[in-house]
């Protein structure tokens, strides 16, 4: 039976995940909660009312304190400069310095570039690269000056450069764009902090039925067989998050490929 163990291998530490409200966010965050770190659990949904999609952070929140876990629902638009620098600020009041920060938010569209606003694409910029990098500015100096600390960025096979004459094209070029440079901005990150005790890692889920996979009908008869498990990306994630950060970092990997690389068995969640 899924459990929270307060002497797990995150004790004592402090955790921050965006897009925490369902999905592949809330189930990360269960899984760093249950190997004893304080968690922040951010997104823009606290009630159900204020989401058509199912998944609050007030509901993961009270899954992981009532499995014996600490946690903290900061609700969190990342297109917002005032709501980036209050979920480090609440972070830091509640839990104190933050140790992990898994950049897992997303805001997307999936058309064509003729048909892209100006609107629409600067909030999937701000929200998918600008918000990850300003929030990590905001942790790195603690993370230095302690000589810990982990950022994990999320990712996506969109981030590939597809062929030209390739069948598909499902108006997935803005998001691709995002998670391209979500990946750069990860790998050049780890070049800066080589030596610092700080890592920086991405990984992809690969597809996951998620409630926004499902809505975007993501998922259909010639990929069904290739669906992973929620659990499985939890598990993943959280062994990006501890270890040996000189030589766990600068990667960009997938699920799966951790899952058989570490030999993991994924937890049931609380």
């Amino acid at each position: 039976m899924a459990a929270v163990n307060r002497d797990g291998a995150l004790k004592g530490q402090v955790a921050v995940v965006t897009g925490a409200s369902r999905g592949i966010g809330e189930a990360i965050a269960k899984r760093l909660a249950m190997e004893g770190a304080s968690v922040v659990v951010s997104a823009r949904t606290v009630e159900a009312s204020d989401h058509f999609l199912p998944g609050t952070i007030k509901q993961c929140v009270a899954d992981i304190e009532a499995a014996g876990g600490s946690a903290l629902p900061v609700r969190c638009n990342l297109a917002d400069p005032g709501d980036r620098e209050r979920l480090i600020d609440e972070t830091e009041r509640a839990f104190g310095p933050v140790d992990i920060l898994v950049n897992n938010a997303a805001v997307t569209w999936f058309l064509p570039v003729s048909n892209f606003t100006e609107k629409r694409y600067r909030m999937m910029m701000d929200v998918q690269v600008y918000a990850p990098f300003e929030l990590t500015q905001r942790v790195l100096p603690g993370m230095v000056e302690r000589g810990r600390g982990w950022i994990l960025n999320i990712s996506s096979h969109a981030a590939i450069h597809p062929e030209a004459n390739a069948p598909g094209g499902h108006g997935g070029t803005v998001y691709g764009m995002c998670k391209a440079a979500l990946e750069r901005f990860t790998t050049g990150l780890a070049q800066e902090l080589h030596g610092t005790g700080v890592a920086a890692n991405v990984i992809s889920p690969g597809l996951v039925a998620t409630p926004g996979v499902v809505h975007h009908k993501l998922i259909n008869d010639t990929n069904k067989d290739r669906v992973t498990p929620v659990e499985h990306m939890a598990e993943a994630c959280l062994r990006l998050c501890h270890g040996d950060p000189a030589q766990i970092t600068g990667r960009i990997d997938y699920a799966d490929q951790v899952m058989e690389e570490f030999k993991l068995t994924a937890a049931e969640l609380v």
